[in-house]
Formats: structure tokens, C-alpha cells, sequence
């Protein structure tokens, strides 16, 4: 599995036909194919190729929405 930094993390935010990584609790997801993912951005209120560990706590879903997205990798520490 690999291991992303944030620097790396940060170049998968769906644009330019890159892939909308997003990492929660030290796991990265793919959120390419979220049906709420548009060119990397969910809703027009987060951007892919960030930790929204601490932005899923205000959501109005939970981490369950998430965790059916394929884990890619972890998140560095």
C-alpha cells in the first residue's frame, strides 16, 4: 500500500484528468467516482488532495459515505 505525505497528497486533486484522492484517519480514498465529486471538488465545499479528517466531523453524513470509497493508501504521519 503506498504512503502518501500531504505534498503528495495534494497533487491528486482532481483536476486536469488527475484521480480526487482525499485522506480520513491516516487512510487514503478514492473519490474519483463519488457521485458528489466533481473536478475534485464535494458540493463546492471541499477540494480533493486533503486530510478531512477534522471536515467529515461537521458533515452532515458520516464516515460511513466514505468508507465505501477504495482505500488507495495511508497517510503519512
Amino acid at each position: 500500500m503506498r504512503t502518501f505525505t500531504l505534498e503528495e497528497l495534494a497533487e491528486f486533486n482532481g483536476r486536469d484528468g488527475k484521480p480526487a484522492y482525499v485522506a480520513y484517519k491516516g487512510k487514503v480514498y478514492d473519490v474519483t467516482a463519488g457521485p458528489t465529486w466533481m473536478d475534485g471538488m464535494h458540493l463546492d465545499e471541499h477540494e480533493a488532495g486533503q486530510d478531512l479528517t477534522e471536515a467529515l466531523e461537521y458533515a452532515p453524513h458520516g464516515e460511513e459515505v466514505l468508507l465505501q470509497m477504495p482505500v488507495v493508501g495511508e497517510l503519512a504521519e
